[in-house]
């Protein structure tokens, strides 16, 4: 069966684990994005395999809504934190909006490619004051290129470090803005010691295209004197420890009386 741009696919020699949509085809190659993870590859077009499967968004975490124990909805109200999410595809970011609409998140998007996101996000976070703020797109590490810890040697990281950076400088506390930075295979280490809350990948694997969203809104729906669970938070994310971590914090909703 013939392949085309735009049709989903897996690749056979590595053993059909990751759905792809086909984005571009040059002569035998076909170059793919993938479907659930932050990934770009290219494979010849005799590996790949036609999948009935159509792009579908996960099921959402259902504890990411506010606990049915601490909604009395005749007496309280909430008011959870704000999201700037930028993100430098504009299909993984439409997909995290919706995701964000579906569980009554107040979240703004903005699509910037991942090298002028360092150069933009000061305004941004001017005009948008959030709470959090998910620095995010598509990355790689490339292991031809040698030293794990060089920053150098990724697609992108080094363009997220500089764009934390700028983050911080506009709020230097952790507590009052959260930063989630990073994308598949990203170094998480730098990303840390740059300032960030959360980052990926600290075993340099690939990430779901909605953990980034998944930490945020559930830091957005908790109350802010109420400590996260942190290992229960990335126990949420598609891959765990192995592609997410950070620090510990509280929430970020205030619960206010009356309603």
């Amino acid at each position: 069966m013939e392949i085309k741009k735009g049709d989903f696919v897996t690749r056979n020699s590595y053993q059909n684990d990751t759905i792809f949509k086909v984005v571009n085809i040059k002569g035998d190659m076909c170059y793919l994005k993938g479907v659930d993870v932050r990934l770009y590859a290219d494979s010849n077009i005799e590996d790949l395999v036609l999948t009935d499967a159509e792009e579908k968004v996960e099921d959402v975490v259902s504890d990411i809504q506010i606990g049915e124990e601490n909604m009395m909805r005749g007496e309280f109200f909430y008011l959870p934190g704000k999201i700037l999410h930028i993100d430098g595809d504009s299909e993984y970011l439409e997909r995290c909006l919706k995701f964000y609409r579906k569980n009554n998140v107040f979240a703004v998007g903005k699509k910037i490619s991942e090298s002028e996101i360092a150069s933009k996000i000061h305004l941004l976070l001017l005009e948008y004051q959030p709470d959090i703020v998910i620095i995010t797109g598509h990355d790689a590490y490339y292991k031809k290129k040698g030293d794990i810890h060089n920053i150098r040697n990724y697609k992108n990281t080094e363009n997220f470090v500089k764009a934390v950076k700028e983050a911080r400088r506009f709020e230097k506390s952790h507590e009052k803005l959260v930063i989630i930075a990073g994308a598949c295979q990203s170094n998480y280490e730098e990303l840390i010691k740059a300032g960030a809350n959360f980052a990926s990948s600290p075993k340099r694997v690939n990430i779901h295209a909605l953990d980034p969203a998944i930490i945020a809104s559930t830091i957005a729906m908790s109350e802010r004197n109420k400590a996260i669970d942190l290992v229960g938070l990335l126990d949420k994310t598609k891959y765990g420890k192995d592609g997410m971590g950070g620090l510990m914090c509280n929430g970020l909703m205030y619960v206010g009386y009356p309603r």
